[in-house]
């Protein structure tokens, strides 16, 4: 059963309902998180990144290992990671069809995030294809 999970968001004056795989990226500006949607809808609230990656991590459990942190003030959603950029310190964000956010992000951080990919999905790399080494890709099924 694929059940839809939700992230529920209280403040003062506001409630938020948002299902997660709507959800593109969080971007902190001091004690607010701007979260960007894929229906290019943003919200904010009043909470810091660092307490919503605990809210992340305690609410959504096993779901919560479909964002990560990269950098200071960015929590991404892996499933819209679509490309790195890595010299020009830009990650973009789509679905490849209605939608593209480009976020400036720290070299190190996309460095480690594109290793993160090349490493758990098995990718080929052109220092691979040079080294006449095979690696196989893992399908996403």
């Amino acid at each position: 059963m694929n059940k839809t999970k939700y992230l529920y968001l209280n403040s003062r004056d506001e409630f938020f309902r948002v299902d997660i795989t709507k959800i593109v990226y969080f971007e902190s500006e001091g004690n607010y998180t701007h979260i960007f949607l894929n229906n290019k809808m943003k919200a904010t609230v009043c909470i810091n990144l660092a307490q919503m990656q605990s809210i992340l991590k305690d609410n959504l459990r096993d779901a919560a290992a479909s964002f990560a942190r990269i950098g200071k003030r960015h929590i991404i959603n892996l499933a819209y990671v679509y490309k790195i950029a890595i010299l020009k310190q830009r990650l973009i964000l789509s679905d490849g069809e209605n939608f593209e956010y480009a976020i400036g992000v720290a070299k190190d951080a996309l460095k480690k995030l594109r290793d993160m990919y090349v490493e758990g999905l098995g990718v080929v790399t052109t220092d691979s294809l040079n080294n006449n080494k095979q690696i196989y890709g893992q399908s996403q099924g």
